[in-house]
């Protein structure tokens, strides 16, 4: 195999790539809606329409990583992606659009539980924490820098950023298979995956798997409500043009993977995961709650910025803590760790768009009362006694 960094830099570039189009729509959301004449609930299903096919595809997905190889499920997921996001830039009818964000959800199911795995196998326990920080950090860049790209190319044209996001996607599908090889697995993953099926739901309700998957769950509702109606929240209530969008939602992007990289593996190892994901939680409804009670252009930057904080430590550190109990069940872990985030990516734009037409701060707060559960749900949080339970070894 290519050496460790070149093969880990790739897979980052894949997620941040896969990622970067799913934020790519929230600064010209306010722009479509306008000219479709759409109301908030509509662009709520839009945008949720991407994680409703995640969500359905990501179970067979993951245990297509484990059977089929990880490089297969990489590399089509890509040109998937590729085709998502030429269809939207021509696209001119909601059902079209509707379709591109389900072709990409689907490809984003293929890329991350795959991704995860192939981490999986060419990392030691010992290293795993900080390459799969790396990972999240990549996701969470991807995520939230998406609107800063899609914002400064939507000052030349609303559907540039999609033709761009198409050509990055095509390469990258590319350069993984000209790069990437399958990595070595454990011969025992065979016979751990052959009862996969018939047991899936028995072991997302086990006790070592519901509160994190639950956490998962509740953190992409989270920053799914948040980021899908950020902008039009704050183009009806203060105005901003698609550059004000990008520069603050770029801005959240900046000093989360800073916080990322600086702090995870520090705060990972004095705390421990479930009292970071505990912290992060309380940190992250708090300033989700003070947005709607501020009005400064340069506050609502500030707080915007620092609570992706939050959000950006916690999504680390339940990948983190899954790899860690998954043992020989990577793909497994990856598949349903997609699955729960695609969930609080579909019911997070929903019910946010919902309330949007009701009253503009009700998304805001009905995600801060989500929240709130999962902060109620890591004081009943133990990490499992993992006994004489193998872990996946690494290169």
């Amino acid at each position: 195999m290519r050496s460790y960094g070149m093969v880990l830099a790739i897979l980052l570039m894949n997620l941040f790539i896969a990622f970067l189009g799913i934020g790519l729509v929230v600064p010209v959301t306010p722009t479509i809606m306008n000219e479709l004449n759409l109301s908030g609930a509509i662009v709520g299903y839009m945008v949720a329409a991407f994680a409703v096919a995640q969500l359905i595809a990501s179970p067979p997905a993951g245990r297509l990583a484990d059977r089929w190889g990880r490089k297969p499920m990489i590399v089509v997921g890509l040109i998937l992606f590729s085709m998502s996001e030429l269809l939207f830039a021509v696209g001119q009818s909601v059902e079209i659009l509707m379709i591109s964000r389900m072709l990409g959800g689907v490809s984003a199911a293929f890329i991350m539980p795959a991704v995860t795995a192939f981490i999986a196998d060419i990392t030691t326990v010992e290293t795993r924490p900080k390459a799969l920080g790396y990972m999240s950090a990549a996701i969470s860049t991807g995520f939230i820098i998406g609107p800063g790209i899609g914002g400064f190319l939507a000052e030349i044209d609303s559907r540039l950023p999609f033709f761009f996001a198409a050509g990055f996607a095509g390469f990258a599908a590319v350069l993984s298979f000209l790069t990437l090889r399958e990595p070595e697995r454990n011969s025992q993953n065979e016979e751990a995956e052959a009862g996969e099926t018939n047991s899936g739901v028995k072991r997302i309700l086990s006790p070592m798997y519901f509160i994190p998957f639950m956490i998962v769950l509740i953190s992409a509702f989270g920053l799914a409500a948040f980021e899908s109606l950020f902008a039009l929240f704050v183009d009806h209530k203060f105005g901003f043009t698609a550059m004000d969008i990008a520069i603050a939602i770029t801005g959240g992007a900046i000093v989360g993977a800073i916080a990322q990289i600086v702090l995870f593996d520090r705060l990972t190892k004095w705390l421990g995961e479930i009292k970071l994901i505990q912290y992060s939680l309380i940190f992250s409804t708090f300033f989700l709650i003070a947005i709607t009670f501020v009005s400064n252009y340069f506050t609502i930057l500030f707080i915007t910025a620092v609570m992706f904080v939050g959000f950006d430590l916690m999504r680390p550190a339940v990948t983190t803590y899954l790899s860690k109990i998954a043992g020989r069940e990577q793909g497994f872990v990856g598949g349903m760790n997609s699955m729960f985030t695609s969930i609080g990516n579909v019911i997070g734009p929903i019910i946010g768009g919902i309330l949007f037409d009701i009253e503009l701060n009700y998304p805001f707060y009905f995600a801060a009362i989500f929240l709130g559960g999962g902060i109620a749900l890591t004081f009943a949080w133990k990490k499992p006694d993992l006994g004489n339970k193998p872990l996946s070894k690494g290169l």
